[in-house]
């Protein structure tokens, strides 16, 4: 286990990352004799807020729409979800949930909800407010980038060293 003076600054980004990582692949264990794979599950939990388009849910589950075409045709053959042609735009998909995943997604919440207190369960809750408001800071801090970047039009750098918008 890590101390204070074993924690580099420098890795916050990789820890972060990685106790995500861990989380969902802790959780996915646990769902799995539902038959849900984790893409499954986090697109049912996602839509459990309420329904998405699915260019909007595509970018939540960081995912490129063919690949969420893929998934949601899955999910829509399993009776869990149906797309609709939006009011706005009839190209555009918007993707419900039926309501035979109203149990489903409560098993998933129960699961998810039981990980998380056994993971936080040592942590005290002095120690609980502070993670979360400097995660919370961190998090808005980098979508302040995020969006000063995209408005400023600032080019990144690709894998291949090509810029792109």
């Amino acid at each position: 286990m890590l101390t204070m003076i074993e924690i580099d600054p420098e890795t916050v980004g990789q820890l972060v990352q990685e106790t995500a990582r861990v989380w969902r692949s802790t959780l996915d264990q646990r769902l799995r004799p539902l038959g849900l794979s984790q893409a499954k599950w986090r697109t049912l939990a996602h839509l459990s807020r309420g329904h998405l388009t699915q260019c909007d849910l595509a970018q939540r589950l960081g995912i490129e729409e063919p690949t969420l075409a893929r998934l949601l045709g899955k999910l829509e053959q399993d009776q869990w979800v149906k797309r609709e042609s939006a009011a706005h735009d009839r190209r555009c998909k918007t993707v419900h949930l039926r309501p035979k995943s109203s149990a489903l997604l409560e098993e998933i919440q129960r699961t998810a909800r039981d990980l998380r207190h056994e993971l936080i369960e040592t942590v005290s809750p002095r120690d609980l407010q502070i993670c979360l408001r400097v995660l919370t800071a961190i998090r808005n801090r980098a979508a302040g980038v995020s969006n000063a970047s995209k408005s400023n039009g600032v080019h990144s750098k690709s894998r291949n060293g090509k810029g792109h918008k």
